[in-house]
């Protein structure tokens, strides 16, 4: 890591708790709309099935609109529970309104960029959609610290395409040979970071990924080991 000025991070499962953050919004809505779900069974049946629409989201077999409908769609089918495809598109409008109202980071976020900001140029790489985004960092605090932030609408592709890679850094005009990327995803962060030639770390909070051919993390101060 001695040739590292630039640091990547992807914002949503790595610094911004997604999962925590759905929490709230969710049960705002559904405490004023749809009374008797319980949010907690709710998320369980729904983090999974979102995960599998971002993957698919990822390499463009659906579209944004899709994902949007399809996540909640498919977990409300779960739940064999009964909704119209309007009260669906609502929630999908006020999911998205009120997500970025919530600030929850992971632990360790805010202490590990105070730590190596001073040291590196510091960035974001997301998949996620841009308005929604920019919310998160700032309503979140995290905006000080980013020189740049690269999202898909802005590259044209996703991660784990090599084009966003090289987007974000022709943005921070830095090399690849001196970039890192840190993020939660095998496939979209650390295989493409390191199959475009950047060296890369997994944050793995919940230890779910033991592999032995990459670094790992499980707590974002972990950092302060490697850097």
């Amino acid at each position: 890591m001695k040739h590292i000025t630039d640091i990547f991070f992807d914002l949503d499962h790595t610094l911004w708790d997604f999962d925590a953050n759905s929490v709230l919004a969710f049960d705002k809505i559904f405490k004023n709309h749809h009374p008797t779900i319980d949010t907690r069974v709710f998320i369980e049946i729904y983090a999974p099935i979102n995960q599998a629409c971002w993957k698919l989201y990822q390499v463009d077999k659906i579209t944004h609109e899709e994902l949007r409908y399809q996540r909640l769609k498919q977990s409300f089918d779960a739940m064999n529970y009964s909704i119209s495809d309007e009260a669906i598109n609502q929630i999908a409008h006020d999911y998205i309104e009120y997500l970025p109202e919530n600030n929850q980071l992971f632990d360790g976020a805010i202490d590990i960029l105070e730590y190596l900001s001073p040291k590196y140029n510091l960035h974001i790489i997301t998949n996620g959609f841009a308005a929604v985004q920019e919310k998160k960092i700032k309503n979140s605090g995290l905006a000080s610290y980013f020189k740049t932030v690269t999202n898909s609408e802005m590259a044209g592709v996703k991660k784990p395409h090599r084009n966003i890679f090289e987007f974000a850094l022709s943005l921070a005009e830095v090399q690849k040979e001196n970039a890192l990327m840190v993020g939660d995803c095998i496939e979209a962060d650390v295989r493409g970071a390191l199959d475009f030639g950047m060296q890369a770390i997994l944050f793995d909070e919940k230890k779910n990924h033991p592999t032995e051919d990459i670094l790992v993390i499980s707590h974002l101060t972990e950092l302060k080991n490697i850097l």
